[in-house]
């Protein structure tokens, strides 16, 4: 059965309805790769958040064969301040064209886990070196409008430069802070109505970029997860 059809609207015109979240910021001391490593290490019980493309989504799942991918949410040290990495998809892609997301895809039949896909995607996304990756976990699945079951996968990287986009695929890469991530002040709701009904997203506005939708919501699970030990 076909997937369902995904209309192209542009997300920064769709009306704000919560500016920020008034939710406490992830305190600093959370922030740095001692504390990264723990976090992922030991226990903590903690409840994911499901946004409503991802509860549509799951809804689907019936009708249609999912699609399992990978994503690195790659941790960088700069400057002793934690950064993650993002990409600008190309604007000719099928699939969420233009958006900010993190180095990712389609898993294939040749990888032996979701890991391997991530880090194989980024690879070839972005010429990271695997070598030059420590993987700490993963976060729940997000599930996409367009059929896609995305596990991300987290990791610290050695790596501070000399990356190599593959053009076919990436437009730019650019580094946030992760505190700036991590702070629900800088999040905000959006709500878009059609004759079908409403659906909220988050939105992350940083600088002249628009990070939203499916990668925005993964970084709103990296916070529960990383503010579950502050509770």
């Amino acid at each position: 059965m076909m997937r369902p059809r995904v209309p192209k609207y542009d997300p920064q015109l769709v009306p704000i309805l919560v500016p920020s979240l008034d939710t406490p910021a992830i305190d600093e001391k959370f922030l740095n790769e001692t504390a990264l490593r723990d976090r992922f290490t030991n226990h903590v019980e903690w409840v994911p958040e499901l946004t409503d493309e991802s509860r549509l989504s799951i809804g689907y799942l019936d009708t249609y064969e999912k699609r399992i991918a990978g994503v690195l949410v790659p941790l960088l040290n700069i400057d002793d301040q934690i950064h993650v990495l993002l990409t600008k998809r190309a604007a000719h892609l099928n699939d969420h064209a233009g958006q900010i997301s993190f180095p990712g895809g389609r898993k294939e039949d040749s990888d032996s886990d979701i890991q391997i896909t991530a880090l194989r995607e980024a690879k070839e996304e972005i010429g990271l070196n695997p070598s030059h990756v420590e993987i700490l976990g993963s976060l729940p699945d997000y599930h996409t409008i367009t059929g896609y079951q995305v596990t991300p996968v987290v990791g610290m990287v050695s790596q501070l430069k000399d990356f190599s986009p593959d053009t076919n695929e990436v437009d730019e890469i650019f580094m946030v802070p992760l505190a700036f991530l991590m702070n629900p002040a800088n999040h905000q709701i959006r709500q878009r109505t059609t004759e079908d009904g409403s659906r909220t997203f988050y939105a992350m506005p940083y600088e002249n970029r628009f990070i939203w939708g499916a990668t925005a919501g993964m970084l709103r699970n990296l916070y529960h997860f990383l503010r579950a030990p502050q509770q």
